[in-house]
């Protein structure tokens, strides 16, 4: 992160290279660019990018996951719910969904991640709502109220087969991390004068 121009981080891209020399590395060409902090960029499954807070005219730096993560995930979710898995029980479908929906979201949960775990969310019950209908449609013409009474917990639109809930991401709290700043130790961080020692 540079506070300056953009020949203020190309230089200091330049001396990185030039410190990972030595030690047989390099930086991959199709892989660092030069942005601005307002155009964003994706880095580890996040897009860190700043932004203007909604209702203020304040701007800060947010993490959030990235359309490529996010997509990630729902593929993972149509992979559990095609038709050719129609053979499984509800039960371990939903076990399956938990399991990697939850996984997901417990790496994604420092960021700025609730509205992208409700929308994974939203994708994956529509996925179970269709994978029901498919699977008893031609012998019930089951349809949505008919899924709510068979598959959902009494009086709720939540998922439920022999105790097992559908809980998906959202159940995993966002935990953001506290902003330390120069309290993260770097070689550049000043360092507290010692006391002498006593005789």
């Amino acid at each position: 992160m540079v506070h300056g121009s953009r020949e203020h981080a190309e230089a200091l891209r330049e001396e990185a290279a030039a410190v990972l020399a030595p030690l047989g590395l390099r930086l991959a060409g199709e892989k660092t660019r030069v942005v601005h902090i307002d155009e964003g960029f994706d880095f580890l499954g996040f897009t860190i990018r700043r932004m203007r807070k909604r209702g203020t005219s304040k701007h800060y730096v947010y993490t959030v996951p990235s359309r490529k993560s996010i997509q990630a995930i729902q593929d993972k979710v149509a992979e559990r719910t095609y038709r050719a898995t129609q053979d499984k029980d509800f039960k371990t479908l939903l076990q399956s969904l938990n399991t990697v929906l939850q996984g997901w979201a417990n790496y994604f949960r420092h960021g700025v991640s609730k509205a992208a775990f409700n929308a994974v969310d939203r994708y994956a019950w529509g996925r179970i709502a269709r994978w029901l209908q498919r699977k008893y449609n031609g012998r019930t013409g089951i349809r949505m109220k008919g899924i709510r009474r068979r598959f959902c917990a009494p009086g709720t639109w939540i998922f439920a087969a022999d105790g097992v809930r559908f809980t998906g991401a959202s159940l995993v709290p966002v935990t953001r991390y506290r902003y330390r700043g120069a309290a993260i130790p770097t070689p550049w961080t000043p360092q507290p004068a010692t006391a002498a020692a006593r005789g």
